[in-house]
């Protein structure tokens, strides 16, 4: 007789992720229902698809915006500003999830939110006049960071802690974040597209860059679609005519979002459009060779999110976030004066195997230190300043770029998030999310 396999490790983590229930039960049942949020196995799973295949989008964009509007030889401040103008969209959308979403409707919202970016992407793909193509950046919230960052994470995280134990709440943010990773790694590897159309197909560089990102509205298209299937239990119950948030939680989420501003402008100098906009610049790399970096770094990303839970529950959430996200900084910086391609694409790999792991660790702690009620709240207005640092920072690279150094934004970047890990520290390594404390 077959002994049973005994999960030990990440492996259990990532098990009990998918198959718990309350009450002690794993099995899944016709309909899997959680006991609280009302959600049931059949929308974890169309929201688990939509972000894959958002990730996937976003990572294409990553590659091919900086590229695609060089070939429409716009500046390096205009390239910046696209990407700002994309990304102050975002923010804006983040903002209105914050404050109306649970009202409006979730499905209702993510829908609308996945059309608008489909649209815009279109609209970008077929346009050539600078103007135009800002304006759609802006109302279709274009992501140049590469990152999936929009507006839906708000709802979707707010939601997330309330379909696991608080030991197990890690665990489902680096599942989720891992399905994340891998659609960036395919998003990555997919921005080569262009390359294997001009090579194979009679066109130019540029409408094979059209076509690229003409790809990319596809997929928001196809994040559109899945929502409708969506289900009436991922709505939020009760009455929504106003925010209420505790003295104590009001606290918290403001020191938090003060820094996570701090961070984001970091990051807001590291965009992976302006890092693609470097390399090309730098060292004559070519839109495939980018895309395959860009496949390597999502797949380090993926992989670092399975050591994160591990780590938080050994060490503590806000151990994690510090001690992993200062050397993969300071490798950033270091990517800056390589000599040579090969060399910074180690180094940036580098980095991206390290510096994502403070995301579930972040998110997790974020939604322990509040009360379930003023979830959506404090996961929109953390996001909204991260959100807001981004959009304002690559304009400023953009100058600096063009202006100083194209390595000054490397430099910049890292400085900033260097300074939020310190404080970070300092602030918040004595408040515990549940899990950690001693009883």
């Amino acid at each position: 007789m077959a002994r049973p396999v005994r999960r030990t490790g990440v492996v259990a983590d990532f098990a009990t992720v998918m198959n718990y229930r309350p009450g002690g039960s794993s099995s899944a049942g016709p309909m899997d229902t959680f006991s609280e949020g009302g959600w049931n196995r059949h929308d974890r799973r169309v929201v688990f698809a939509a972000a894959f295949v958002r990730a996937m989008a976003t990572a294409m964009t990553g590659v091919l915006l900086g590229i695609y509007l060089q070939r429409l030889h716009f500046s390096a401040f205009v390239i910046g500003a696209v990407i700002a103008a994309g990304l102050a969209g975002g923010a804006l959308a983040a903002l209105l999830a914050t404050l109306a979403a649970d009202r409006i409707g979730r499905r209702r919202f993510l829908f609308t939110v996945a059309l608008l970016c489909a649209a815009g992407g279109f609209a970008v793909a077929f346009a050539s006049a600078e103007a135009v193509i800002v304006t759609a950046g802006f109302l279709g919230m274009l992501n140049g960071m590469g990152r999936d960052r929009g507006a839906a994470l708000v709802v979707e995280q707010a939601i997330l802690p309330a379909t696991a134990p608080d030991q197990h709440r890690t665990s489902t943010f680096a599942f989720y974040n891992v399905l994340q990773a891998a659609g960036a790694a395919m998003g990555a590897l997919a921005a080569g597209a262009p390359s294997l159309i001009r090579r194979y197909g009679a066109v130019s560089e540029l409408d094979a860059m059209r076509v690229g990102m003409g790809l990319y509205a596809a997929l928001m298209l196809v994040v559109a679609m899945l929502y409708l299937f969506l289900t009436h239990a991922v709505e939020s119950e009760g009455p929504h005519t106003g925010i209420r948030i505790s003295p104590h939680s009001r606290s918290v989420v403001t020191r938090l979002a003060a820094l996570f501003l701090l961070d984001s402008l970091g990051g807001g100098f590291m965009t992976q459009a302006l890092v693609s906009f470097f390399l090309v610049e730098r060292f004559g790399a070519s839109a495939g060779q980018i895309g395959l970096l860009f496949f390597g770094a999502a797949i380090a990303n993926a992989l670092s999110q399975f050591v994160a839970a591990w780590l938080a529950r050994r060490i503590g959430l806000v151990n994690t976030m510090v001690f992993t996200h200062l050397p993969g900084n300071l490798l950033m910086t270091a990517v800056a004066f390589a000599p040579s391609l090969r060399a910074a694409a180690i180094l940036f790999l580098a980095r991206e195997s390290l510096v994502q792991m403070d995301v579930p660790a972040r998110q997790s702690y974020v939604m322990a230190v509040v009360q379930p009620g003023e979830r959506t709240f404090a996961a929109g207005v953390t996001g909204l300043v991260r959100l807001g640092g981004w959009a304002l920072a690559p304009a400023f690279a953009g100058i600096l770029m063009q202006g100083v150094s194209l390595a000054t934004p490397f430099i910049i970047g890292p400085g900033l998030k260097v300074l939020y890990d310190l404080l970070l520290y300092r602030a918040f390594s004595e408040l515990r999310p549940p899990e950690e404390r001693r009883p």
